[in-house]
């Protein structure tokens, strides 16, 4: 994960999980990036072992030091935020042979490296807006003229960055387009805009293909073109529409073959624009809403692989 007194608790998704595994009684084990190797072949890891207090002061207490092989562990929980860089690739390399030297990972590190949170969405292009994915800007101007409003984004980008909308007669769309492709080197997605995301852009949360039966929808600010928590949106808790369990109906099968099992998808109105596979937030928020334990419910699943591996 990232450095533990970096995060906000009330609002930190592995927090939450790691507060589970506390009352659990298990043994948590808190490591970064920089502290899984490999040496004569095997993958090892520095790690602490911690205590934790719900709160937002002192949220935690390291105890000890351990250096391991990553095998002897029973499961990793993969919670590393983006950028999603070669820092991040090289860490799923790590990961992938630990999972192969006896360690149960979640998410799995090759799938992570497979399902770009953005361009995985077209996998299941009936559930989706239209999408263009390119660098060539005539094409994208194309699609542009033909669904007259869009929004354009980078496929790493994260809490909204670098997302734009162009509109129909935009006179800024040259160098938007100019920017966000850095003159037609960088691949990026565009979709039609969708006017329901003033409604809301909803998280699902979905534990080994099981949506949570509530979603947090994020309501844009007041003259903000962007949904996003981190560029000010507010949240409330909607209960799942039929379209929106259609939708996690359709993804759920390769979400479990690939070993991603937890998951949280963006919905705006009918349509589903990302599916977020490497750090999926919004826990804690559905749990106060509902007086729910979604990280109990990841914890369950983690239980059941556990027995079905052994």
């Amino acid at each position: 994960m990232d450095p533990i007194e970096s995060i906000t608790p009330y609002k930190d998704s592995t927090f939450a999980m790691m507060l589970e595994a506390q009352r659990r009684g298990w043994h948590i084990h808190y490591i970064q990036q920089s502290d899984i190797y490999v040496e004569s072949g095997v993958v090892s890891c520095v790690s602490q072992t911690l205590e934790l207090t719900d709160n937002n002061e002192g949220w935690f207490t390291f105890l000890q030091s351990h250096n391991q092989p990553m095998g002897e562990l029973d499961c990793v929980l993969m919670r590393k935020d983006p950028p999603f860089d070669m820092e991040y690739i090289y860490s799923t390399y790590l990961l992938d042979l630990a999972e192969q030297q006896g360690c149960l990972v979640l998410n799995r590190p090759s799938s992570i490296r497979s399902a770009n949170e953005k361009f995985f969405t077209t996998w299941f292009s009936a559930f989706s807006p239209e999408t263009l994915v390119s660098r060539d800007m005539e094409r994208i101007k194309a699609f542009h003229d033909k669904h007259e409003h869009i929004v354009v984004k980078p496929l790493d980008g994260m809490g909204g960055s670098m997302i734009f909308q162009i509109r129909q007669g935009d006179q800024n769309r040259n160098v938007i387009l100019e920017a966000i492709t850095n003159q037609g080197a960088t691949t990026i997605m565009a979709q039609r805009f969708l006017p329901e995301f003033k409604e809301g852009d909803k998280r699902i949360l979905l534990v080994d293909g099981v949506p949570f039966d509530y979603a947090l929808a994020r309501i844009p600010a007041e003259g903000e073109g962007r949904a996003n928590l981190a560029a000010g949106a507010t949240s409330k808790g909607v209960p799942l529409t039929d379209r929106d369990r259609e939708i996690c109906a359709a993804v759920a099968p390769s979400l479990k073959e690939m070993g991603l099992t937890f998951v949280g998808l963006d919905v705006i109105g009918n349509y589903m624009t990302e599916i977020n596979v490497t750090s999926p937030t919004c826990i804690r928020e559905l749990d106060r809403l509902y007086d729910a334990n979604i990280a109990g419910l990841l914890m369950d699943a983690v239980v059941t692989k556990l027995e079905n591996k052994s």
